[in-house]
Parts: C-alpha cells; structure tokens; sequence
C-alpha cells in the first residue's frame, strides 16, 4: 500500500511537471510573440519619427539653401545694377568729351583763323610802321637809331636830375633828423638801464675767528695748504694780517670753490688733506649746481624763455668771469635791456633783441679754450643748442666779424658799446693780466702727461701736477726746463716765473 501510495506520488508529480513544463513554455512562448509584435510596433514608430525628422531636417536645410540662392541673386543683381550705373556714366562723360572735344577743335580751328588775321593785320602795321619810319628819316635827316640814341641821352640826363634833387633832399632831411633821433634813442636807453659798475679782482680776503685757525690751516709741515692749494689752484696766503687770510687767483670760479671749501673745513674743524679732497669735491658739485641756478635765475628775471639748458648753464657761468674787470654776467644783463629798450624804439621784437644781448658774450664761457674769436664761438654754440638764425647772426656779428643780415646785429653791437664803454666799466690791464695767466696754464697743459696747471703769485709762479703713471722722475726735471725755455720764446711777462712740476704718488687701501 505504501508502494503504490508512493508510486503514484511520484507519477503525480511527472505528471504535473510535464504538465506545467508545457503550460510554462506556451505562456513564454506567448510572451515571446506578444514583445516580439511590441517590439516591432515600437521600431516603426520609431522608423516614422526619424523619418519625419530627417524630412523636417531637409525641409529647413532646403529653405535655408533657397534664402542663400535668394540673397546671392539679390547681390548679384545689385552688382548688376550698379555696373548699370557706372555704365550709363561712363558712357555719359564719353558723350561729354566726345561733345568738348568738338568744342575744342571748333574753337582751335576758330583761334588758327584768328590768328591768321592778326599776322596779316601784323605785317600790314609793320609795313606802315616803315613807312613812318622812312618818312620821318627823310624830314628829320637822321636814322631811327641815331633818333633813338639822342632821345635815350636825352631822358638819361633829364632822369639824373631829377634824381639827384630828390637824392639831395632826403640828405638834407636826414641830416636835420638822423642824429638827433640816434641821440635822442641811445641817450634814452642808457638812462633807462643805468645800473651800478661792478669791477672784478683776482684776490678774495677769507675772514676767520682767530689766528690760532691758520695754524691748523697750514697743518704740519705746510701738508694741509699744499693739498689745499693743489685741490683748488688757488694761492693761500696765510700772512700776519688779523684774522684773515687772502685767496689769490684769476679765475672767480676757484677763488669761490676755495672760499667755500675753506669755511666748511673751518666750520667742521677737521682739516687733513683726505678731507680737504672730500670737501673741495663736494663744494666743486655745489658751485655747479649754483652756477645753473643763476642761469636760470638770470633768465626768469628777463623774460627769456625756451633755452636750452646748456646756454642756461654758461650764463650762470658768467656770474664768475670778467671782460676787462667788468662782470660778464652783469654787462651781458645790461645788454640785454639795452637792446630791447632800443628794439622798441625802433619798432622791432624787443624779446629778440634781449635774447639776443643776453646771449652775445656766452663765447667767453667756453668749458674749452677755443680757437675761435668769442664772437664767432658764441654763434657756433647759439646754432648748436637751436637759437633762430637772427639772434645766432647777432651775436656773431657783433664785432664785424662775420656779415650783418638782420637788424638786430648792429643794436646787438651799439647796446654792448654803450654796456662798456661807460667810464670806470672796464679795466683793460686785468683783461690782459687774466689772459696771460690763461695763456701759461694752456701752454704747460700742452705738454704729454700733464693732468693739471695752476698759475699762482700773480703769474709768478706755474705749477704743473703730472700723472705719476706716465712721467718719471727724470723726465719732471727736463718737463720744467722745457716749459720755462718755451714760455721765454712765446710769451712777454714782467720778472721772472717759477716751474714747478709736481709728481706725487698714492697707495690707497680700505680696512673692512
């Protein structure tokens, strides 16, 4: 019982797997079919969209194409247009040319036939002019240019008298008020510049506390003024005078860099020949920058603008440098209002003529002695730094050594006359007196191997420092004597000078 209750479990359950085996594969395969038909729907669904797409795609590309094609054929048929345009104009200026042309031969062939005319009716007067000529040959006897030549002598003499009376009349007018009109301007002028004389020296007095000062002045062996006198080229006397000591050279600049340079050290109390180098560099810097700041000064004061900072520089140098004992920079000031007071009067630019006189004299400030006449230097810097060409004209010419070409030379000239030439303005032996201690600085510096020359003692003495690197110690004993035999040949001075060539040797180092 139990057997057969298991065998037929057991074929109930074959029987029931079978069973749902085949239901299971029909519903599946039913499943199958029904996604499969979904499936398919869905992909000509699909299928339909993009084609709907595409076509809408090519549908705007198609019209986007025909709006290119539209807006081409729309330039091109502006282009055609316009060809049209320039066409019809074309063709209309031919058809004027064409018309003008005509015009023009018409008028030509009208001008030729003129023209014919006017030769005939020319040889026509010609023929009756000879015959006039004939006649009045054969009444009066002469030639036509025997006729001519007496009526040609005839109005030559008539034209000589009448212009020389008109000639001698303007010289009698001129003569009654040239002179009294030159006086009256020049006079006029003087009394509106009328400023006080300044005479220059060659010695500055330098004033101290105490003579105990001169001592440490001097220094031990006479080592602080030797360094002081080799820095500055000035000569210090140091005498028994109160408190006092005198400053002795013919250049201004140095006396002032030496005046300085000594109060400094005075002030500071420390004077060793290091310093004194230090301070004289230092001080030599300061007058520099003094000198500019005179130009500009001078400049400001008169009115001149537009200089150019190099002739602004030398007219701050004038400040220290004389004409003949007369202060350059003062009777190049006086110049200048001269010549613009007569500028005015005589109805020129007075702002020309006061650049012009301001600026006359920079040829005697020069940083290196030329060969020039100062004149002609002056000019050659003017025309350097850009001055026009009048003023440059000007101040070449105002010692007739080049041509006058505008008006403002000759008052250039007067104003600088009038400027020196008035009683205690100029001393002539200091001009000379500077210029032969010049001549014998120049004259050693032409020497190889020279680096500096100071001439001291009133020209007395000449002292000429050499680089130790390029002269020996011989050769300083054969320098001075071919120094002292050349000045003797080339220069005329009083008394006797003194050579002395100085040939010093440094080793400098810096303890860190």
């Amino acid at each position: 019982m139990t057997v057969v209750t298991i065998v037929a479990c057991i074929a109930c359950l074959l029987i029931g797997g079978v069973v749902s085996y085949l239901v299971f594969k029909h519903g599946l395969k039913s499943k199958y079919e029904a996604i499969l038909k979904d499936a398919e729907a869905e992909a000509e669904v699909i299928k339909k969209n993009k084609l709907l797409e595409v076509k809408a795609k090519f549908l705007d590309k198609k019209a986007d194409l025909e709006k290119e094609v539209a807006a081409r054929n729309q330039k091109i048929q502006q282009v055609e247009n316009k060809l049209k345009q320039r066409e019809m104009v074309l063709n209309q200026r031919h058809e004027d040319l064409q018309r003008k042309k005509q015009e023009a031969d018409a008028i030509r062939e009208n001008l030729e036939a003129q023209l014919g005319v006017i030769d005939k009716k020319k040889e026509e007067l010609e023929h009756l002019q000879r015959q006039e000529i004939e006649k009045l040959e054969a009444i009066s006897g002469l030639s036509a240019d025997e006729a001519k030549e007496r009526m040609v002598e005839s109005l030559k003499e008539e034209a000589k008298t009448q212009a020389q009376s008109y000639i001698n009349d303007i010289m009698d007018d001129a003569k009654l008020t040239a002179s009294k009109e030159a006086k009256r301007i020049v006079i006029q002028s003087i009394q509106r510049v009328a400023t006080e004389t300044a005479i220059e020296n060659s010695v500055t007095v330098f004033h101290i506390e105490s003579d105990e000062i001169k001592g440490r002045i001097i220094g031990r062996e006479g080592r602080n003024i030797r360094a002081l006198e080799a820095a500055t080229g000035v000569e210090i006397v140091v005498d028994d005078t109160p408190e006092a000591i005198v400053l002795s050279a013919f250049d201004p600049v140095r006396r002032e860099i030496a005046r300085l340079a000594l109060h400094q050290l005075v002030t500071d109390g420390r004077i060793h020949p290091a310093r004194i180098e230090e301070v004289v560099a230092k001080v030599r810097k300061q007058v520099e920058e003094e000198i500019i700041e005179t130009g500009k000064r001078t400049t400001i004061d008169l009115g001149i603008h537009g200089l150019h900072p190099e002739l602004i520089r030398i007219i701050g140098k004038m400040k220290y440098r004389s004409s003949y004992g007369q202060n350059l920079l003062q009777h190049a000031r006086e110049t200048a209002n001269l010549c613009a007071v007569m500028a005015a009067e005589l109805g020129l630019n007075p702002k020309k003529a006061k650049r012009a006189g301001l600026l006359h004299d920079i040829g005697k400030v020069p940083d290196e002695e030329p060969e020039l006449p100062h004149a002609i230097y002056g000019m050659k810097l003017a025309e350097k730094y850009k001055e026009k060409p009048d003023i440059c004209n000007a101040i070449g010419a105002h010692h007739d050594e080049t041509e006058m070409t505008s008006l403002l030379a000759p008052i250039v000239q007067v104003c600088d006359a009038i400027s020196g030439a008035r009683p205690g303005a100029r001393r002539e032996i200091v001009e000379a007196y500077i210029k032969r201690l010049n001549d014998l600085e120049q004259l050693a510096m032409s020497y190889p191997g020279v680096t500096k020359t100071y001439a001291i003692q009133a020209g007395r003495e000449l002292r000429v420092i050499v680089g130790a690197d390029k002269i020996d110690d011989k050769q300083t004993e054969s320098l001075s004597g071919e120094i002292a035999k050349k000045i003797q040949d080339e220069m005329t001075y009083p008394g006797q000078v003194k050579i002395t060539v100085i040939r010093e040797t440094r080793s400098v180092s810096y303890a860190k």
